[in-house]
């Protein structure tokens, strides 16, 4: 009777933990899932840590199924907020290792949906199922002849199947069309595109794109069609820097061939997730695009990563385009058609960057202020994980608070691999003065794993200190990478930028230096950007700087720029257009 009703008390905690997330109407960057730790041993010698990568979303019968690098199962959800786990080991006997279905291709033949993970080998199953929710899954072939590694899949509108892959600094990607029933090539496989570091920028190998130490890498290819063209995307030039990103090439036909589009598809450089590479496009039930990708940690190890989701789509020229601009704040989930050109950002602010932290205790250099610095790469640690450790952050003035995320970091961790049944508790507390406090958030009796856990309040609060107190942290102790309170200030919005410059020599066109004058009462900036005056397409979010030396551009392209100040009150107007060839 204890073991039932035990199981009784998880379900009622879990259905009430999902109808709070169903109430939600937004989400936050990086994707709340229960990521599990990197599985291998080699790739935890400075700390056990969380880690996936090379995400695939795909929409099958109106519920969205994803599925990551070594997860030892893969998720499902109706929403796009509450993130369903299916625990499951797609490896065969004669191919057990690590790489657990590493940069998984998923496609959808019919009422079917299929699997395959990255191999050399042709010993690999491809796995089918009408029934992924209940973990119904059974082979479709058990040897593929040709293998790949990142594979991606693609039916076209007329039945015929295809398959892409590739991941090299030497190589390029290739595509073939297989027999949909036996998976057999139809033919050899053909050169789809390879990298040209000497034209495009962005190409290049680094954190800083300084053409040294390695060619760049492509990989992680993907298709969409739409309206009758192809677009076949890739991930480049390394999965562990900021400026990973997803390009697009575009044809007539699935194998090409194929002209790049200059700039990349999905690009975040700036903020506090950045990177957003090696992913895939994928519509919504009312067949609004979105695009899925890896976000860079590269702390504890280059592959420690997790999974963003932006807003995608084409315009009305048919460029195809991802909008990351804002693209780790509030954003509001799909609810119905949509135009993803306009910007589905709340307009809620960060209100506590760098500002006043106050904590129960530190370990060794794990500094406070880390966790309000917007990024993810550092963060405070507490000496311990007892529920005595709490975290207070300083908004500076009493504010409206409409959202919270918290974001765990690994310190001490024991895990390996996947753990099932492990869960985050903490409460959160608002005050307008220190000393009166009032329970704002109860996760007390949460039975899940959230280590990006986002919580968009039922109504406004008002607040001058925010604290995080813990009560339960899975395995390690109370860390955070970012406490980030969202909402509103009550300061005018910033001016309008004055002075912006933006400087290209003739020594090397992919590069340019950007100036302006700070705006007194701004924590960050926008920058906006694109090859033609009305597509600028692809942005950085700069903090506490008034330049910026940007490597992106395509040498033979004119660049347009323009640039908003950003404050907690909201943004300033738009800086007028800068043409620069």
């Amino acid at each position: 009777m204890n073991y039932l009703k035990h199981l009784f008390i998880i379900g009622i905690a879990l259905i009430i933990g999902q109808n709070l997330y169903a109430q939600q109407k937004t989400y936050c960057n990086p994707v709340n899932l229960d990521y599990g730790y990197t599985p291998i041993p080699n790739f935890s010698e400075w700390g056990r840590h969380r880690a996936t990568a090379d995400p695939v979303i795909v929409n099958y019968k109106n519920d969205y199924f994803l599925f990551s690098t070594n997860q030892w199962g893969y998720w499902w959800s109706s929403d796009m907020i509450n993130w369903n786990f299916v625990s499951r080991r797609f490896l065969r006997p004669w191919n057990q290792g690590y790489d657990e279905l590493c940069a998984p291709a998923v496609g959808v033949i019919g009422d079917t949906m299929i699997v395959f993970g990255s191999t050399y080998t042709n010993k690999f199953t491809i796995w089918m199922s009408t029934n992924p929710k209940l973990d119904e899954w059974k082979p479709l072939v058990d040897s593929f002849a040709i293998g790949g590694w990142d594979p991606a899949f693609f039916t076209d509108d007329d039945g015929r199947f295809y398959m892409y892959n590739g991941s090299s600094n030497q190589f390029p990607l290739y595509g073939v069309e297989l027999n949909r029933k036996t998976m057999e090539p139809l033919a050899t496989r053909k050169e789809m595109y390879l990298l040209q570091p000497w034209r495009y920028g962005w190409q290049r190998f680094g954190e800083h794109m300084d053409d040294t130490f390695l060619d760049p890498f492509i990989e992680g290819a993907w298709m969409t069609k739409n309206n009758g063209k192809y677009y076949l995307q890739y991930g480049a030039p390394g999965t562990e820097f900021s400026g990973y990103a997803d390009g697009v090439v575009v044809g007539e036909k699935p194998l090409g061939p194929f002209i790049p589009q200059s700039m990349p598809l999905s690009y975040k450089a700036g903020g506090f997730a950045r990177g957003a590479g090696h992913g895939a496009t994928f519509q919504d039930r009312w067949n609004n695009y979105w695009h899925v990708s890896t976000i860079a940690l590269s702390v504890k190890n280059n592959f420690e990563r997790r999974i963003g989701i932006w807003p995608a789509g084409f315009d009305k020229d048919e460029v195809m385009f991802c909008n990351t601009a804002f693209g780790d704040y509030p954003t509001y989930l799909p609810d119905n058609e949509s135009d993803h050109l306009e910007s589905r950002f709340t307009g809620w602010m960060l209100l506590n960057y760098n500002k006043p932290v106050v904590v129960s205790s530190t370990y060794g250099n794990y500094q406070a202020n880390y966790a309000v610095d917007e990024s993810i790469k550092t963060y405070w640690s507490a000496a311990s994980s007892d529920e005595r450790e709490w975290i207070q952050t300083d908004l500076g003035d009493i504010s409206t608070v409409k959202a919270i995320q918290v974001n765990y970091a690994d310190q001490d961790a024991e895990f390996l691999g996947k753990s099932l049944g492990v869960f985050h508790q903490y409460k959160i507390f608002a005050s307008t003065d220190g000393k009166k406090w009032n329970l704002i958030v109860d996760k007390s009796q949460n039975t899940k794993d959230v280590p990006h856990d986002y919580i968009e309040l039922p109504e406004d609060v008002k607040a001058r200190f925010i604290k995080l107190v813990n009560i339960h942290m899975p395995t390690g102790k109370f860390a955070i990478s970012g406490l980030r309170v969202f909402g509103f200030g009550n300061m005018e919005k910033p001016k309008k930028v004055e002075d912006f410059i933006v400087l290209r020599t003739e020594k090397d066109k992919r590069s340019a230096w950007l100036k302006w004058k700070i705006v007194d009462n701004a924590y960050a900036y926008n920058i906006y950007m694109g090859t033609e005056p009305d597509k600028l397409y692809n942005s950085i979010m700069v903090y506490g700087a008034n330049e910026y030396w940007l490597k992106t551009l395509d040498k033979e392209k004119t660049y347009y720029f323009t640039i908003e100040a950003i404050n907690e009150s909201g943004l300033s107007p738009l800086f007028s257009i800068v043409e620069v060839n």
